[in-house]
């Protein structure tokens, strides 16, 4: 049996049957990680032993006849920013690479209590900030579908390691596009939930205003089951809420007849590939087929997009890192005179360049003489956004767009140009700003055989609507289907 062909819940399924045993499809995917992870570098750290211990133990609550959950006995990856206790979380960063925390993440206790097998930590841009997975202490994540080329970020170790199988399904965190935009450069799904639905306790911040933990899987009903056993209302995080319920079968079988879909025109201007084009308006024409009614509406705000949301999340984030100042844990430099050169050199030798550029961009828009110039003004911003919405949701069940203006860069390429790789969340930080749910799922390839993205953006705390209208568009397709051929 070929562990790789099949699903999470697939696998689950085969589990709990006793067609294969937990302890196998572990086995099978730390092969996967041995004989590629050198290659395509998606993990920080897993602990093949831990793994291990972990599937016995929940292959003998099978056997017993113990009910656990969806994804019972599956391997998990989890980005390393996530909290595991015992086991290093770094965000891939030297400030941090020697830090184990004493807790776990309130989604890694809700995997371990649903029998999921938590495999490893996976690579990511340093503290979440980047859109290419190459700012990482640990080295750059490379694309299975082309190893010259980025998978995308900040989550981009999870979603490589998902197609390049040395994951059947992984956790990742989205700041203004770090699951999506990945998943897309990828070939993978991927599920932004709506801000609150799933805990951020255990979450090493990034924005906090703007931060959501999620799913990325190789289809949407591996999404829909994950996105199940991670959220609900966390008395831990005062942001967390309870959304609303759904079933697998609600998923299965959703109709999209007489569902009324928009495509914002402002998603289809200046700088968008003409082949990421095509293929999301084709996407467009099979919902159509399937039974829904499809328009396009103006929503201009999208040019404040960009600058609203890189304004409000480097003020965030230049106050969540502040904690990191070489003194409780983490990095500490050495040679140090005095309290100063601790705080100093600690963050000038532990933070990589990308993170700097961030800290000092948010201390300025929160200075004296300029809070009202920028800072206000984004929020301000932030609130028209959520208002173009709210509007928009009025009249349609869901919206729908590209993930990215392009497919994936080649490596470099956007440390080089960093205007570039900033406007290439153009599409993904709107739903940040807002706080409302999108999925990411694979629609097609450019002349280069790189996957692209569609993006199906919900009402808020409705993801049961984007992912069934998701899985009605994998079941009337094969992109999600597509593998790299491994190198």
């Amino acid at each position: 049996m070929n562990i790789s062909e099949f699903s999470a819940l697939e696998l689950a399924q085969k589990i709990k049957n006793k067609e294969i045993k937990s302890t196998e499809v572990v086995e099978a995917v730390v092969k996967q990680i041995e004989e590629r992870d050198e290659t395509y570098n998606c993990y920080t750290s897993y602990n093949a032993e831990l793994a291990l211990e972990k599937a016995k133990s929940v292959q003998s609550k099978i056997d017993n006849g113990e009910e656990l959950g969806l994804l019972a006995g599956v391997p998990v990856g989890v980005k390393d920013n996530i909290c595991t206790k015992g086991e290093a979380t770094t965000c891939s960063s030297k400030i941090l690479s020697n830090f184990v925390p004493p807790y776990n993440a309130t989604v890694v206790n809700k995997l371990d209590e649903s029998g999921a097998v938590t495999l490893g930590k996976l690579n990511m841009d340093e503290f979440a900030m980047g859109s290419t997975t190459e700012t990482s202490y640990f080295g750059a994540t490379k694309n299975p579908w082309n190893k010259e080329r980025v998978p995308g970020g900040s989550s981009g170790g999870a979603a490589a390691a998902v197609a390049a199988e040395e994951a059947v399904i992984a956790l990742g965190s989205d700041t203004g596009g770090s699951i999506r935009q990945p998943a897309s450069f990828c070939g993978v799904t991927g599920l932004k939930p709506t801000y609150g639905s799933v805990s951020r306790y255990g979450l090493i911040a990034y924005a906090s205003s703007l931060d959501q933990i999620g799913p990325i899987s190789k289809n949407v009903m591996d999404a829909a089951a994950l996105f199940s056993i991670i959220s609900g209302k966390d008395e831990k995080d005062g942001t967390s809420m309870a959304g609303s319920e759904f079933t697998l079968e609600d998923i299965e079988n959703f109709d999209l007849k007489g569902k009324v879909i928009g495509i914002p025109s402002d998603y289809f201007g200046e700088g968008i590939n003409e082949e990421v084009a095509k293929s999301v308006m084709e996407v467009a024409s099979v919902l159509k087929f399937l039974g829904a009614e499809v328009e396009e509406f103006p929503m201009p705000i999208v040019e404040y997009a960009i600058p609203a949301y890189y304004i409000i999340a480097c003020a965030e984030a230049c106050s969540n890192l502040s904690r990191f100042d070489g003194i409780k844990y983490g990095f500490s430099a050495e040679n140090c005179e005095n309290l100063r050169d601790v705080y100093f050199k600690s963050r000038s030798e532990g933070f990589g360049r990308e993170v700097k550029k961030r800290i000092m961009l948010g201390n300025f828009v929160l200075s004296s003489g300029y809070y009202d110039a920028y800072y206000k003004k984004a929020l301000q911003a932030k609130g028209l956004i959520s208002k173009a919405f709210n509007d928009a949701f009025e009249k349609y069940d869901f919206l729908l767009g590209p993930v990215a203006p392009t497919t994936a860069l080649k490596m470099g390429e956007g440390l080089s140009d960093p205007l570039q790789m900033y406007l290439g969340d153009i599409y993904t930080v709107m739903i940040n700003i807002a706080g409302v749910p999108a999925l990411s799922i694979p629609c097609g390839f450019d002349k280069n055989s790189m996957p692209i993205g569609l993006q199906l953006i919900g009402k808020p705390f409705d993801e049961k609507t984007i992912l069934g209208a998701g899985n009605c568009f994998q079941n009337a397709t094969d992109y999600h289907k597509q593998k790299p051929k491994f190198v």
